[in-house]
């Protein structure tokens, strides 16, 4: 073979490469404005009359995620099955957001934390590699920390409207989540600056909380929480300061 078949062949892989890539982000994209649909839907709940329609905005999101499912087993179909991760980063940042929509719909439907089993049931896809397209465990980490953001945003907008007993619930929920993610031995760089700011939104709610008890506003906290609460954050700002 001369030296311009070789790079004629060489073109030839190039541009089916391009191919490939030039189908997967039509695809992202679709699937980049139906997360934003599902998020502006979402959004509604930060509203004062938004908590009392809660279950209804749910519904629809999960309506909605028929749509991203959809566009995932488009998606599947762009690429050869075995190069996964080749392609990877094309879809990374919107899965992880759709990981962020779903863990924030199962929380408000249930105050619980989805499982990546639970998620990937959602998306439509598995959550074991060896059976194909699968949601990655860090992009799962990724989107629960979105989560976290999310849920300190609603502790403070939840005493607007006048719902003093939930952004305990979050405290709780939230101090739950950063003891999980203390357990990881986190290697990703991108991702641990993620966590890195899971204190902020722990110290971010906790702050609503507490100031909560201090003006009597959450009757239901009792007096040995607010003191568990206190110990947390004194906890908190020693770790901050051994840095």
């Amino acid at each position: 073979m001369s030296v311009s078949d070789m790079f004629i062949a060489l073109q030839g892989a190039l541009t089916a490469d391009q191919d490939i890539r030039e189908e997967i982000r039509k695809v992202v994209q679709a699937l980049e404005q139906t997360a934003r649909e599902i998020l502006t839907l979402l959004q509604g709940v930060h509203q004062g009359a938004g908590f009392q329609d809660i279950p209804k905005k749910c519904q629809k999101a999960r309506e909605h995620f028929g749509t991203v499912r959809t566009q995932l087993e488009s998606l599947k179909t762009k690429f050869p099955t075995d190069q996964y991760y080749r392609f990877h980063e094309h879809w990374r940042f919107v899965l992880q957001r759709l990981v962020f929509l779903a863990a924030f719909v199962v929380y408000l439907e249930s105050e619980t934390l989805v499982t990546r089993e639970a998620v990937a049931e959602i998306l439509g896809i598995e959550a074991d590699r060896e059976r194909g397209f699968h949601l990655d465990i860090e992009d799962y980490l990724s989107g629960v920390l979105t989560l976290a953001s999310e849920l300190a945003r609603l502790a403070v907008n939840s005493v607007t409207a006048g719902d003093y007993s939930r952004p305990l619930r979050i405290s709780t929920f939230i101090n739950e989540l950063d003891s999980g993610f203390r357990l990881l031995n986190l290697k990703n760089d991108s991702l641990r600056k993620r966590y890195d700011g899971l204190k902020y939104d722990v110290k971010k709610i906790e702050e609503v909380v507490y100031d909560l008890s201090i003006r009597g506003l959450n009757k239901e906290a009792t007096v040995a929480e607010f003191e568990q609460i206190d110990t947390y954050l004194i906890g908190l700002k020693m770790k901050d300061s051994s840095f």
